[in-house]
């Protein structure tokens, strides 16, 4: 492990805060499901990213989920419903951010999506070697 344990509580804080963002959009801003994605797929990215640096792994700039999941498999296997579930945020990158793309999903594909997320953030959890704080979480 290269990445001090102060960046990787970075990584972990703010994937924690997209995280609890999305939870508050889900709660109040029924509106507002192209952000609640959006938060989804970046705390899922920066989990991911947290896992990278642990391990040492160099990586490009990328939200691609796959390409990042791929990188993270040849150190901690990555199982194939931890791909679908992936996938399913993997859309909702920074191209979800342009005016012309347009989402509106379900409450369950909401509550979804903040599920998986709470999954990815479980899996570093196991799989680091330091404590994570609870805390962060709303």
């Amino acid at each position: 492990m290269n990445a001090s344990i102060e960046r990787l509580r970075d990584w972990i804080e703010k994937a924690d805060h997209d995280l609890g963002t999305a939870i508050v959009i889900n709660e109040h801003l029924l509106a507002y499901s192209e952000t609640l994605a959006f938060h989804c797929q970046q705390a899922v990215e920066k989990y991911i990213k947290c896992l990278l640096e642990f391990h040492s792994v160099a990586y490009r700039r990328s939200h691609d989920l796959r390409y990042l999941l791929d990188l993270l498999n040849d150190f901690i296997p990555i199982s194939p419903e931890q791909y679908l579930q992936a996938m399913k945020l993997n859309g909702f990158s920074v191209e979800i951010r342009y005016p012309e793309i347009k989402i509106n999903l379900t409450p369950e594909a909401r509550n979804e999506a903040i599920e998986i997320v709470r999954t990815f953030r479980k899996f570093v959890k196991e799989n680091v070697t330091f404590e994570i704080d609870e805390t962060l979480i709303v």
